[in-house]
């Protein structure tokens, strides 16, 4: 079979391979930080140079910030747009690095062999494994499968400024039957995984204010309204005693599971009592009615990020503050809308605050979450060829977290996107000591070539 002979080739090449990825890693394309501008252009061309090389016609594209990267090799069959990025976070802390983050190298651990740097696992371990498993595919055949288009952004660890702009300047160049995405990881660092939904998300940040100044506690404590106070019944509020959400009309546009997807999961026998363990908890929070997986995969949430007020310094200054303030940020699942979701969190503000008080709200910032029809047979597939791959079934699952530029190719280009990465929890991704392991960049690779087959057929 063609297939076997691409996966033998990716098992012998496996050394030239690594080395090619080492090379990338070397380059410090940190995005966020100006001093790297001249880096992340070397990333870029770099890619080019690799992606002409293997046959495709690959251009380092200029925005306004950082260029993209954009390749495509002729072929017959489905469309598919890869999408990956080249940018890395910043190191700091440094010292806390236990071998320098861009001089990346191969360590054995008690888990087995590891590829250690910044970037081996966000993103540039993830990207890797496709561009290699089209190397194989080119090496063995002479061409691809399937149509492949590829689309690397240098900005995503810096907010993705220029990303949706060059998208809609260049949709009809981008568009594609679907979109690929490779910057996830296998569920329990075992299981391989397509994600299917992924949370959106509202913040706010809002200052309650009272007195004219801060006012003596023995003097006017008791009489006076204290802005702390009346923060925090307001934000108490936004909970019953069941840990469901108040806000009016909050769950209206929120999807119950289908049948089959809550099967997968019920199937993946989440640990979280280990998962809460981890991090020193052990009794879940939240909707007291919905299981583990379903609160942090598929239902909205309502979340206390920051709140100060008054004087936190050492001591005590026995004062009633003039002020308090509160940051909060929702996650938001099926088709909640952020502006809807904004609305009923300021109404819900004003409707708690008592005369003599006011709250100034800072602008607040949403995008709605992200959901992928499993009906398109690509999505089956892929499952398919994962699980041909891997020890353990693969299976769609959700995302607790953010990944804008799934929602972007549905609203920008119409197209949805297939989310399947190799990644493990324990990879480090934007702390010291980052890794991608060596069983992920092998394992990886051949997924991607399985799926290349799949989608032909």
């Amino acid at each position: 079979m063609t297939l076997d002979a691409v996966l033998a080739h990716i098992d012998a090449e496996l050394p030239k391979a690594t080395d090619r990825l080492l090379d990338l890693l070397r380059i410090p394309s940190i995005s966020t930080d100006p001093a790297y501008k001249a880096d992340c252009d070397r990333a870029a061309d770099w890619l080019v140079d690799e992606l002409n090389g293997l046959g495709f016609d690959a251009s380092k594209r200029p925005t306004t910030g950082h260029p993209m990267v954009v390749a495509h090799n002729d072929g017959t069959g489905p469309h598919v747009l890869f999408y990956g990025h080249y940018d890395v976070q910043p190191v700091d802390p440094l010292e806390l690095w236990d071998t320098p983050p861009f001089e990346p190298a191969l360590e054995d651990t008690d888990k087995g062999v590891v590829i250690r740097g910044r970037g081996a696992s966000d993103d540039k371990g993830q990207l890797m494994t496709f561009v290699e498993a089209c190397r194989a595919w080119k090496a063995v055949t002479g061409s691809l499968p399937i149509r492949v288009s590829i689309f690397f952004e240098g900005e995503e660890e810096s907010g993705s400024p220029s990303l949706v702009p060059f998208m809609q300047q260049n949709a009809k160049e981008l568009t594609a039957d679907i979109a690929l995405i490779c910057d996830t990881g296998l569920f329990e660092s075992a299981v391989p995984a397509i994600t299917t939904q992924l949370r959106g998300m509202v913040t706010e940040d809002f200052t309650i204010k009272g007195a004219a100044r801060d006012l003596h506690s023995g003097m006017y404590g008791g009489l006076a309204g204290n802005p702390i106070h009346i923060l925090s019944d307001i934000i108490a509020k936004l909970h019953d005693e069941t840990g469901h959400i108040t806000l009016e009309g909050f769950y209206d546009d929120v999807p119950e599971l289908s049948d089959d997807i809550r099967s997968q999961w019920q199937n993946l026998a989440f640990d979280h009592a280990g998962y809460l363990g981890d991090v020193g908890l052990s009794v879940p929070a939240g909707e007291q009615d919905r299981t583990p997986l379903e609160m942090i995969w598929s239902r909205p949430t309502c979340e206390v990020n920051g709140i100060w007020g008054g004087y936190t310094g050492d001591g005590f200054k026995t004062v009633l503050p003039a002020e308090a303030s509160a940051k909060i940020s929702f996650r938001l699942v099926g088709q909640q809308d952020p502006d809807k979701i904004h609305e009923a969190f300021v109404k819900h503000v004003k409707d708690n605050l008592p005369s003599d008080f006011t709250v100034e709200f800072t602008p607040s910032r949403g995008a709605p979450a992200s959901q992928m029809s499993t009906d398109n047979p690509a999505f089956e597939k892929s499952r398919q060829a994962l699980s041909d791959e891997w020890p353990r079934p693969a299976a769609y699952v959700g995302c607790g977290g953010s990944i804008p530029i799934a929602g972007h190719f549905k609203e920008v280009l119409g197209m949805d996107a297939m989310l399947i990465g190799f990644g493990k929890d324990d990879d480090a991704i934007h702390s010291p000591n980052e890794k991608y392991d060596m069983e992920s960049f092998h394992k990886g690779t051949r997924s991607w070539a399985r799926i290349l087959a799949a989608l032909a057929e």
